[in-house]
């Protein structure tokens, strides 16, 4: 048996005649950039998370720098980031010119520690972002309560996390703002790029949509130095159908976590930590050996995929070299960076396939 990281084309099988039916009535609109389809889907997608406000816009990058943007976030700001997560969290706040101020995760969870912001805090902090790294909600309650009393915008990266729920509240609905990524490997992906930010804050709404059309409500009158960043109505019209299969799909992945997390039970394995009153997308299922890379072989060689979420933290990028972070900066972010392992998952996944993993996974690490 051969089991890929990944196989869209199963899922998008599953729905072939919806999603051309999608296409088809796009086509016959006539109209393709920021029309019904996109109205649509921001109120489906609102109503999905619980939250006021969906703005479609280009991708999951810039739902985060439109949201910053937004809130005045710019040169001489600082903005908390999560030292263990995707370099787009960092670029977001980059791209306004403010400076990324990282803090280190849980080490149980590998989301940013509520427990370490107040000492990154200092008098140009604007913003704080908290990532829900591979689906699972960050410890929202006791980080927003720091951000409160500091005087700071909470903004969460969601792009991993749709439909994921802390104490009953989904993702995208925790915190002042929310940016979403809809990139095709997602629990709710398109068929290219598409991102969305999502708020209950009808200002912030408002001005991410000037800001996402070349700063303008009325054509051609621009009101500030805007952005082209729109969600388009075929990713869109494709994305309502998806949607409407969301809680079904997640409900899947949690099965098969659940099978793995019983089947790898007793390992030489780290395996994923869920705390109570947290529900996780299951984006990825990630597990941690310090033979990380030796153990990819293996499985490779067995006919299964792996991939790893993240090798390289952002701090150690060269993107990032002008901060001066270098090794032993962070100690957790770069050991959980040296020793993470994504196993596949996706919802058509069989139930023989994740069996396959769970023996392939005994037999490489007896």
């Amino acid at each position: 048996m051969k089991v890929p990281f990944l196989d869209l084309r199963a899922a998008h099988s599953e729905i072939e005649s919806r999603l051309g039916e999608a296409f088809r009535r796009t086509l016959r609109s006539g109209w393709y950039i920021l029309g019904e389809e996109v109205e649509r889907f921001e109120r489906e997608f609102a109503a999905y998370c619980g939250a006021k406000h969906c703005v479609g816009v280009g991708n999951g990058l810039e739902a985060l720098h439109l949201i910053l943007r937004a809130y005045g976030v710019g040169p001489g700001d600082e903005v908390i980031v999560p030292s263990n997560t995707y370099i787009a969290t960092w670029l977001a706040v980059s791209q306004c010119g403010a400076r990324p101020v990282p803090v280190e995760p849980d080490e149980r969870t590998y989301n940013i520690d509520p427990q370490r912001i107040a000492a990154a805090i200092t008098p140009r902090t604007r913003a704080l972002i908290a990532v829900h790294l591979y689906g699972q909600a960050a410890d929202m309650h006791p980080i927003a309560e720091v951000a409160a009393r500091h005087g700071i915008k909470l903004v969460e990266d969601a792009a991993q996390a749709h439909g994921a729920r802390y104490f009953g509240r989904r993702a995208g609905a925790l915190a002042d703002a929310a940016g979403f990524s809809f990139y095709p490997g997602k629990n709710l992906g398109a068929l290219g790029d598409a991102g969305a930010v999502t708020t209950d804050d009808g200002a912030l709404a408002g001005r991410v949509r000037v800001l996402r059309n070349y700063g303008s409500q009325k054509k051609y009158q621009n009101e500030v130095k805007g952005y082209n960043s729109r969600l388009d109505e075929l990713q869109a019209a494709l994305l309502r159908e998806k949607l409407a299969l969301l809680d079904a799909w997640n409900e899947r992945r949690r099965a098969l976590s659940r099978r793995y997390l019983a089947g790898l039970s007793g390992l030489p394995l780290v395996l994923p930590h869920v705390p109570p009153d947290n529900e996780p997308a299951w984006h990825l299922f990630v597990v941690r050996s310090p033979q990380r890379d030796a153990l990819a072989a293996r499985l490779d060689a067995m006919g299964i995929g792996t991939l790893v979420h993240y090798p390289v933290p952002p701090h150690l990028q060269p993107a990032y070299a002008e901060l001066g972070l270098g090794p032993g900066s962070f100690p957790l972010s770069e050991a959980i960076h040296r020793e993470v392992l994504s196993l596949p998952l996706w919802p058509q996944m069989t139930d023989a396939q994740a069996d396959y993993v769970i023996a392939g996974l005994h037999g490489a690490l007896q």
